[in-house]
């Protein structure tokens, strides 16, 4: 019988993530994006609105699960999703729907993630290690931070905190608190997706890039470091004779 070669556990490890690849592929290639823009939203509204009429809770239960299947596939559609959740739900229920789906999406990928690049991390150079250990040992701030200031695609932030094999439980909670501003600000504009429909206009994209929104997340993320930042200068200090 022919042993297994020490390769064959790391590629099992990669399945998960595989899978989700191939699963997106198939999704963009059979043309599920064209369902993914505001236009699709506008032509279809009457028919959503009364599915969650007719469906109550069983319709909130539906887009979360449906929020977090295109989530885990990481296909593009984040900011179309929570305007959505704004409009059929309204902005404080459809900002829970989006944060909650958002989270359990994210999760699957980083779970994804853990599974085949921690392994290939471990096999990495000591700078490498050095960084992913970094990353671990405060990676409740730093992830808080990635989410609070969506400068970094969402699907990265994924993959990089999977590879740094942090705790799950670290990870969901950054990844719900830190999306709430956002999750908010989108959902809010999306409650009044009915009015901009009317007047033929669209929702700005780059909303939450603007000063007034964008200032105060800065503050948040930086606050998020502060701990970070006196762990460190503690240790320094500790290690200055």
């Amino acid at each position: 019988m022919v042993e297994p070669t020490s390769r064959s556990p790391s590629f099992r490890r990669l399945i998960p993530l595989g899978a989700l690849l191939l699963a997106a592929a198939v999704f963009v290639l059979s043309g599920g994006r064209h369902y993914l823009t505001f236009a699709a939203l506008a032509e279809n509204r009457a028919f959503l609105s009364a599915l969650v009429v007719n469906g109550g809770a069983l319709a909130v239960i539906g887009f979360i699960l449906a929020y977090a299947g295109l989530t885990a596939l990481s296909v593009p559609g984040a900011m179309l999703m929570t305007l959505a959740s704004g409009f059929l739900f309204g902005p404080w229920l459809g900002a829970l729907a989006a944060l909650v789906g958002a989270t359990l999406g994210a999760g699957a990928v980083f779970l994804a993630a853990r599974a085949g690049l921690a392994g290939l991390a471990d096999r990495a150079g000591p700078k490498v290690q050095r960084l992913k250990s970094g990353f671990r040992e405060d990676a409740f701030s730093y992830l808080l931070c990635l989410r609070l200031v969506p400068i970094f695609p969402f699907w990265l932030v994924n993959l990089v905190a999977g590879a740094s094999g942090m705790k799950l439980s670290i990870y969901l909670v950054a990844t719900f608190f830190g999306m709430i501003p956002g999750a908010i600000v989108y959902a809010g504009i999306g409650n009044g997706v009915s009015a901009l429909i009317a007047s033929g206009q669209h929702p700005d994209p780059y909303t939450i890039f603007r000063a007034n929104i964008l200032l105060p997340l800065i503050g948040l993320a930086v606050l998020a470091l502060l701990p970070v930042v006196y762990k460190r200068w503690q240790g320094r200090r500790r290690a200055t004779p």
